[in-house]
């Protein structure tokens, strides 16, 4: 069976996952790495991803390649590219810079397809029943009401950890009227989505590094290091009092916070606002950690259609680990 190498182009980091996947079903992860290169950050109103930007994206995605070669020349290679890439309006310039870099095309997903690989990478990875999947990344946020293990619903929108913060936040020391601004915003959103009534107090499974750098704080707080992510729970109030903290916090102070990226400091307060909003809106008191989502999803699926299998439970081992 061929080596497989995924590389996950999002708004704010771009991924690769290599493994090798057996007839069965089964798979093992090679070589995983992770470089934040902020492709959204300076899009602004008319949805330009930057020269700067793309010129970061494209060192480390020729980076990416040297490495998945060495594994396998003949190496099968998926890549998509998620909400930065599908509203920038010289997304020509950007496909083809991709094409000169890596030999090859790279597939734009809808919020729609991206939300689908998200509920294929959670369903293969955790037991969920009902439940609410939300995936913050850099500049959208996807949303899939699970009910009974079925996709229900399932909606992105074009807000997340960059965008807002750009477009409202302060990247130092928050102000209140900035707060207001940026959840009245998020907000808005939110309250527009009408099935999310069906949503009331079932737990959030949440995907994202924004999102899981709550499940790494907390870890460092319980001391808990030996847990992984994947998995982790936490309730509404840990939350909201870590969110607390961080909005107290300059930029300075929040990247000494145990479990917090140096390269998240100025844009966490934006990425966790749409999980502290959702807990409110829902009425939620859990949230479950997910190291699976798109990455894993385009995975899982590739998997089937070489096999013919299903995708064998991976252990949390397996999953794609965030850079701290």
């Amino acid at each position: 069976m061929p080596t497989l190498a995924i590389l996950d182009l999002g708004s704010n980091s771009v991924r690769m996952m290599v493994n090798r996947i057996n007839a069965d079903g089964s798979y093992e992860v090679l070589d995983r790495r992770q470089e934040m290169v902020r492709m959204s950050a300076g899009m602004g109103d008319e949805k330009v991803i930057q020269p700067d930007a793309i010129d970061r994206t494209m060192v480390a995605l020729a980076e990416f390649k040297e490495i998945y070669t060495t594994f396998d020349e003949q190496v099968h290679v998926r890549a998509v590219a998620t909400a930065a890439v599908r509203q920038a309006s010289n997304q020509a310039e950007f496909l083809d810079r991709f094409k000169e870099t890596m030999g090859f095309d790279l597939t734009v997903i809808s919020g729609d397809q991206e939300a689908v690989y998200d509920f294929k990478g959670v369903m293969n990875s955790l037991p969920v029943n009902d439940a609410l999947i939300l995936d913050t990344g850099g500049a959208s946020t996807e949303m899939i009401l699970v009910k009974s293990g079925k996709m229900v619903q399932r909606i992105s929108v074009p807000i997340g950890a960059v965008n807002i913060t750009e477009a409202h936040l302060e990247k130092d020391l928050v102000s209140a009227k900035s707060l207001f601004n940026a959840l009245t915003a998020t907000n808005k959103y939110f309250h527009d989505i009408a099935w999310l009534a069906n949503a009331v107090n079932l737990p959030i499974i949440a995907i994202g590094g924004s999102n899981r750098t709550l499940a790494k704080i907390m870890r460092h707080r319980r001391n808990q290091l030996d847990l992984p992510v994947h998995g982790y729970q936490m309730t509404k109030d840990e939350v909201d009092d870590i969110f607390a903290e961080l909005l107290g916090d300059t930029k300075a102070e929040r990247i000494e916070i145990r479990g917090l990226s140096k390269a998240r400091g100025d844009i966490i307060i934006g990425g966790v606002l749409p999980i502290v909003t959702l807990l409110t809106i829902i009425d939620s008191n859990k949230v479950i950690f997910s190291q699976s989502g798109i990455r894993e999803g385009v995975l899982f699926a590739t998997i089937e259609e070489l096999t013919n299998q299903h995708v064998l439970n991976p252990e949390a081992r397996q999953l794609t680990v965030d850079a701290d």
